[in-house]
């Protein structure tokens, strides 16, 4: 069991989290190689089907109106099948379509556009084999727009995946009807960052959402805006035969959200049957109902109750008549197992009382009523010198990240930096 202090820090990380991480190269296309250059969804699929490790494939500047629905496209460990737009600035766009990769190992996708998808935009799962997940993935500078716009649909779907890399990636209306920015089942070891989230405000979707027995997921330096009713959402309510891995007894776990900024949307964080997850350093600005909820909505049998997750180091600012309570606690969870730690909290002009938060566990070292200087809530930067130990730019987030998040996420994390 992971064990989260007020500092962030993690008392016993897994080991089988760090044996089970591969090389940080495999993220890192092969120099020198001749890339397959094409220019039409025909010639796409060719390629993908004649890809192997170290194949690079690049698409000219254009509207690609038939998206690849490919499976087993797999690269090798430091020789990964890369898809990417020829040219940056001009980003290939799938137009009117979904992606979708089943079974892909080593899969590099990058500076690639998908717009007004009717189903999900990007689609990557295990091939319906629950014991044996895609792994090893890196999407990077993907952007996402206008899924759906209306019902279950997502901009991001990941059923099955394992050891993966989401990196400044933009995501901008989903379907708002149940959909989610991201939706991830049964997903582990997986990191989001730098990328950014934009909703539909008064919507029942979610912006990342992480269920169905996933585990280690770290959602750091991004920004959600509007992002519907749960902006971030560590578990959920998944049919048992979707679980992953098979007989996983949780929906999810050990999860993070670190250094984020959080504009919107009915709550900025919904645990919700996990255990062992942690919302820290996050700035949080006017969230619509509640900061954050306590929630149990898978009902099986044997199945982990919500428990024993952290609420610390964060910065709340809200405006009067933006609360209807501060945490929404529902039934058949655990909410006095949870720690609260030196957060700030304060409603924009309002007196000390208006800022005391009605906590479901005693708060420690908390700070209420205090102005921290926001110069901009649209916007939020740092807050001033008094309160710089307080949200996504306090200098505790970076110890955090080294200390309790990276060594869940140790392949994502050398996908973007050199090992610890």
């Amino acid at each position: 069991m992971i064990h989260w202090s007020a500092a962030g820090r993690v008392t016993a990380v897994l080991a089988a989290v760090l044996a089970a991480a591969t090389s940080p190269t495999a993220a890192t296309a092969a120099e020198g190689v001749e890339p397959v250059r094409v220019s039409d969804a025909g010639g796409l699929a060719e390629a993908l089907r004649d890809a192997g490790p170290g194949t690079i494939i690049e698409l000219a500047p254009g509207t690609y109106g038939r998206g690849p629905h490919a499976a087993d496209v797999r690269g090798a460990a430091g020789r990964p099948v890369v898809v990417r737009s020829a040219e940056a600035d001009r980003p290939a766009v799938f137009e009117g379509a979904s992606v979708q990769f089943s079974d892909p190992a080593h899969l590099v996708l990058e500076n690639l556009v998908i717009r007004n998808a009717p189903h999900n935009g990007l689609n990557i799962d295990d091939g319906g084999s629950r014991a044996s997940p895609a792994h090893h993935l890196v999407l990077r500078g993907l952007v996402i727009e206008g899924t759906g716009p209306g019902g279950n649909k997502d901009g991001i779907k990941l059923s099955g995946v394992d050891d993966f890399l989401v990196e400044r990636c933009v995501v901008r209306g989903w379907g708002g009807g149940g959909g989610s920015g991201v939706d991830m089942v049964g997903c582990h070891r997986g990191l989001f960052h730098r990328c950014r989230l934009q909703g539909q405000s008064g919507t029942p979707s979610h912006g990342i959402q992480a269920k169905g027995g996933s585990s280690e997921i770290v959602v750091r330096r991004c920004r959600l805006v509007d992002a519907g009713d749960r902006a971030v959402q560590f578990g959920g309510s998944t049919g048992l035969k979707y679980f992953r891995p098979p007989g996983a007894k949780y929906e999810n776990r050990r999860s993070l959200a670190l250094g984020n900024v959080v504009i919107g949307a009915n709550a900025a964080v919904s645990f919700v049957g996990t255990e062992d997850s942690a919302f820290l350093y996050n700035t949080v600005v006017r969230p619509r109902r509640w900061v954050l909820r306590i929630l149990q909505e898978q009902r099986a049998e044997g199945y982990l109750r919500c428990r024993a997750n952290t609420f610390a180091h964060n910065l709340v600012v809200w405006q009067k008549g933006d609360l209807h309570r501060f945490v929404n606690v529902g039934s058949d969870t655990h909410p006095d197992t949870f720690t609260f730690a030196e957060n700030l909290w304060y409603q924009v002009g309002g007196p000390v009382e208006a800022s005391t938060p009605r906590l479901p566990a005693r708060e420690t070292g908390g700070v209420y009523g205090v102005d921290p200087g926001l110069s901009d809530l649209a916007d939020p930067g740092a807050p001033d010198e008094a309160h710089k130990a307080f949200g996504h730019t306090a200098p505790g987030e970076e110890k955090a990240w080294r200390k309790t998040a990276r060594p869940l996420v140790e392949w994502a994390a050398g996908a973007i930096e050199p090992p610890s």
